[in-house]
């Protein structure tokens, strides 16, 4: 099994940038047991893009769930920092499918980062409420994505956030920097702008 993979977004974001772009995906809001992964999703759920396409073809699906299951074992962490290393990842995308389900998977999260200084993590999250208060790492950019049950609690002039526009023009009108493209302008370290923007497809 492929711990950390590149779907077609970051493959280009890596050609285009020249760098290491890898992420790590488990199933989009619930796990073939019926574990809620995306605990605060709301709407976003009828329209998940990762609840269909190449997400749900052959065996892409029963690796996010296997994936999974690797998250809950004690040896996580371990497991996540050797991979990394064995991959020469320079930035990695935490859930390009599902999310922060619990503290203790957030916390595993901060402890792989925490041990690998030189790399980049970076996420959109729906799980504002377990960030709130917590020290993030210096090396890891979490997005609050809007959409979530919690969203009274994005401050859009202080947290960093994601919106989804319909249209790139409406995007920009409404002063969001567009990483519908290229995944890393998402990120504090390409991008000052704390507001996010991405096109529905």
């Amino acid at each position: 099994m492929n711990i950390i993979t590149q779907n077609s977004k970051l493959k280009s974001t890596s050609k285009e940038m020249g760098l290491r772009v890898f992420n790590f995906g488990i199933p989009a809001y619930k796990s073939a047991s019926g574990k809620v992964t995306c605990p605060f999703a709301d709407k976003c759920v009828k329209y998940c893009y990762a609840q269909k396409g190449a997400y749900i073809w052959g065996n892409v699906k029963p690796a996010f769930e296997r994936r999974y299951e690797l998250s809950k074992q004690d040896d996580f962490v371990e497991i996540m920092v050797s991979e990394i290393l064995k991959k020469k990842v320079d930035y990695l995308r935490i859930h390009d499918s599902g999310d922060y389900y619990s503290n203790e998977y957030i916390y595993k999260w901060f402890a792989i980062a925490n041990a690998l200084p030189s790399v980049r993590f970076y996420s959109y999250t729906k799980s504002i409420p377990l960030f709130i208060g917590k020290t993030i790492p210096k090396n890891m950019d979490i997005i609050f994505s809007e959409g979530s049950k919690k969203d009274e609690l994005i401050d859009v002039n202080i947290h960093r956030h994601s919106r989804i526009f319909s249209a790139k023009s409406e995007l920009e009108q409404a002063g969001y920097v567009d990483a519908s493209k290229n995944d890393l302008m998402a990120t504090k370290w390409f991008n000052t702008n704390n507001r996010i923007g991405l096109i529905f497809h």
